[in-house]
């Protein structure tokens, strides 16, 4: 079974299992969510939503999208340019259930365009208020001239601390193919250290870490999951 969702002004055909990005949601990583606007669910079609219809889905992760620049140039007598660049905030998810009916009795939270972490906003103080009369200051003792300036002592340099080793039992990610440090580093990052995790991974598992580390299919492209099996032999 399919359904149609409007989520942050746009339509998405979904099924049970897909992974999908949408516009930034409330919700953290790990949280159970519910479209409740819903177009179309199988045959059904909404006037203009489904009444009682929703779709649930589990949050995976907070992301950004890829990197857009904008440059505007304007050629004049006095002639300027501007050049801006912006990541597009996006929520990561995976659709659980499709829901014809009873959605709006569910007891699921419904998802929320938005930031998932709320900010607490410090109130401005207020520039018409009188300001408190300063107190007369006392005059100052002067120093005798015979007492001998005080020597500044060297702040001393903090140690940098040694770089921490790698974690027990962790594979050396780098025999992968097109695998380097810097690629290594963002798995470790992202909870991959072993051959055996990656030898496991699902096709929702490969476009999750697609998505989060913005591989662009290069996991299927190299053959990481079938080198994995080999590695994890020994």
């Amino acid at each position: 079974m399919f359904a149609v969702l409007k989520t942050g002004g746009k339509q998405y055909k979904v099924a049970s299992g897909d992974v999908l990005r949408v516009e930034k949601l409330a919700a953290n990583a790990g949280d159970k969510i519910q479209f409740n606007e819903i177009l179309m669910v199988g045959s059904t079609v909404g006037t203009p939503l489904v009444a009682g219809a929703g779709v649930q889905a589990e949050v995976i992760d907070q992301i950004k999208g890829e990197k857009t620049i904008n440059f505007v140039k304007r050629r004049r007598k006095h002639s300027s340019a501007r050049k801006k660049g912006h990541r597009q905030q996006l929520t990561l998810v995976r659709i659980a259930d499709i829901l014809e009916k009873g959605a709006d009795k569910s007891g699921v939270m419904a998802a929320v365009s938005g930031a998932g972490v709320k900010m607490e906003i410090t109130p401005k103080a207020n520039p018409k208020a009188k300001a408190a009369p300063k107190k007369a200051a006392a005059p100052k003792a002067e120093k005798p001239k015979a007492e001998a300036p005080k020597a500044k002592a060297k702040a001393e340099k903090p140690k940098a601390a040694p770089k921490a080793k790698a974690e027990a039992g962790a594979d050396d990610l780098k025999k992968l193919s097109g695998v380097g440090p810097a690629l290594e580093k963002k798995l470790v990052e992202a909870g991959v250290t072993t051959f055996a995790q990656i030898a496991a991974w699902t096709d929702a598992d490969v476009a999750a870490m697609d998505e989060k580390l913005s591989f662009k299919g290069r996991i299927e492209r190299e053959g990481w999951i079938d080198q994995a099996k080999e590695l994890a032999k020994g």
